[in-house]
């Protein structure tokens, strides 16, 4: 029987308040409804996909199937203003086209469901019917009546539902025919339905994950994010297809001299890729001048012909208060720390924009939250991740990748300068975040800032 997905995405947004539905917010690099659509093409087991959405959207739909190449997706279907009227769409699309069917409907903006979920959602297909997918309630759940509480409901008899709900298609035809018959009929769920018109068709019931969270107020925004860090970096190792997708690449670094440059290029040389250090010390490049960066990149392009990824490491870091320094001073850290990364992005458009490769920059875990005694340090680092968002969503129509690694404190000579001995075991070596950086650079997301963090 044909195992179908459909998304849900005629939801308006207008709890969250962002100005347009949020299927459509961008997170990671990818408007969410793209993220959702991926892992139900990434799955084996999946034979379909149909997107439900609003009329006044449908064009962006088709848009982002064809960019993403979606090619399981057979079908753009029109929404209604309730979610129940959207399930509909689907049902009587379906029903004409097969005898019967499973239908795996899923909600747009749960971006993070997992492959695991899917897959048991469908084995459980096998013997049941009706499936949902929930977690249990770990908060205390009251009835409240007239604002005064009526009950407490056993919370171990609780749980919270998720999506996917997934549906022999004749099942769940039945079950609406005899709602919509019902004058009593109210908007529920498509599990609700089931079990209210066809009691006697039992909905089992899949373990979801936290993770699989639904995106619904502004708040959950920042949480979102995390998440699809957290997801980047149970990624970010070595593995042998990224080491076999990296060679040959030719990768260019500023600031490859010392530090985590410098561990960059070696473990770069050592994964066969053709690698290229640009730095003051090393060969005169200064990236506050975007000259220096433009004879870099011509330099290499005249060698290899095609540049896959340009890092820049290079920053400059005096642990001094504000009033102790020069204006020389001064000056050298914002020219360096920003302005030679403007100079970085701006000059290395052309080159990655024809490879459709990737730029990458380092930022500090003082981004979020300035520290004393190096403000200019901690308020350029900021800049960078803001900068790298904004860049990622610029380019992103080019094919081209931007990401942002954000290591803990991290064993370098720039840090022993400035803080003198530190406990080895409180601090990441510079291998370590090489590794995570390349691991990065082979992988496939961009507007991201990637945490590395101490094992």
């Amino acid at each position: 029987m044909k195992k179908i997905a459909v998304i849900l995405a005629g939801g308006s947004g207008t709890r969250l308040n962002a100005g347009l539905p949020k299927q459509f917010i961008k997170v990671a690099g990818k408007m969410i409804i793209e993220h959702t659509i991926q892992c139900f093409q990434d799955h084996n087991k999946i034979d379909e996909i149909a997107v439900v959405c609003n009329p006044i959207f449908k064009y962006k739909i088709e848009d982002l199937v064809a960019r993403n190449e979606f090619n399981k997706v057979t079908k753009i279907l029109n929404g209604g203003s309730e979610r129940y009227e959207s399930s509909l769409s689907a049902i009587n699309a379906y029903k004409i086209e097969y005898t019967d069917c499973h239908l795996i409907f899923h909600d747009a903006v749960r971006p993070l469901v997992n492959q695991n979920i899917i897959s048991n959602t469908i084995s459980a297909l096998k013997n049941y019917d009706a499936v949902d997918v929930a977690v249990p309630a770990t908060d205390t759940i009251i009835k409240v009546a007239n604002d005064r509480i009526d009950s407490i409901p056993n919370r171990s008899e609780l749980m919270r539902g998720q999506t996917p709900q997934a549906f022999r298609l004749s099942i769940l035809d039945k079950a609406y025919k005899l709602a919509l018959a019902d004058e009593n009929f109210q908007t529920t769920d498509d599990c609700g339905v089931v079990v209210r018109y066809c009691p006697e068709t039992p909905v089992y019931i899949v373990r979801g994950e936290e993770s699989n969270m639904k995106l619904t107020y502004q708040e959950d925004l920042f949480l979102l994010e995390k998440l699809f860090q957290l997801k980047t970096i149970n990624s970010n190792t070595l593995s042998k297809e990224k080491v076999q997708s990296l060679h040959n690449k030719v990768i260019i670094v500023f600031g490859g001299s010392y530090g985590i440059g410098k561990e960059i290029i070696n473990l770069a040389r050592n994964l066969n890729m053709k690698a290229y250090s640009f730095s003051r010390n090393e060969n005169n490049t200064d990236i506050s001048k975007h000259e220096d960066v433009k004879r870099a990149i011509d330099q290499v392009l005249k060698v290899e012909r095609q540049i896959d990824y340009i890092v820049n490491s290079a920053a400059i870091l005096y642990k001094t208060p504000l009033t102790h320094l020069s204006y020389e001073e001064i000056n050298n850290i914002i020219q360096t720390n920003y302005t030679g990364m403007v100079n970085v992005a701006k000059e290395s458009f052309s080159a990655l924009k024809k490879s459709q490769g990737q730029l990458l920059f380092f930022t500090s875990s003082s981004y979020t939250r300035g520290r004393m005694n190096y403000a200019l340090y901690s308020s350029t680092k900021c800049a960078v991740v803001n900068f790298m968002q904004a860049l990622s969503e610029e380019w992103r129509s080019f094919g081209i990748q931007i990401n942002c690694m954000n290591p803990e404190r991290t064993k370098t000579p720039m840090r022993v300068k400035n803080f003198g001995n530190e406990p080895e075991e409180t601090l990441l070596k510079s291998y370590d975040v090489a590794e995570s950086s390349l691991s990065v650079l082979a992988d496939n997301f961009s507007g991201q800032v990637v945490d590395v963090k101490l094992s």
